[in-house]
């Protein structure tokens, strides 16, 4: 699902919303995530899941052109972890639609 659609959804599930406030509020959000992230912090979503930074240290890459090394710097890098209630609820529906395989 894309940002547009996910707007979509929450405006025809809104109707007494606006589609401007819609756009504000989840762009709101996800600005927020972005900011507390670039700060070094983590964010937690109750039942949802939580984003994090994971620490990649400095190794060696390879130019996939020439074959030849190339030193890659340490960096961080955004990283989410599903609460359970979401993991359950993925896995529910996952099994539900393996149940239905079988049976045809």
């Amino acid at each position: 699902m894309t940002k547009s659609e996910l707007l979509e959804r929450l405006a025809r599930q809104q109707p007494e919303l606006t589609a401007k406030d819609i756009e504000l509020a989840v762009g709101t959000i996800l600005a927020q995530i972005g900011d507390a992230l670039a700060q070094g912090q983590r964010v937690e979503v109750r039942r949802f899941g939580s984003f994090s930074l994971r620490h990649r240290p400095a190794r060696m890459g390879r130019n996939p052109r020439t074959g030849g090394q190339v030193p890659l710097a340490a960096k961080h890098v955004p990283h989410f972890r599903p609460g359970k209630a979401l993991r359950d609820r993925v896995n529910q529906r996952q099994a539900r639609g393996r149940a239905r395989r079988r049976r045809s």
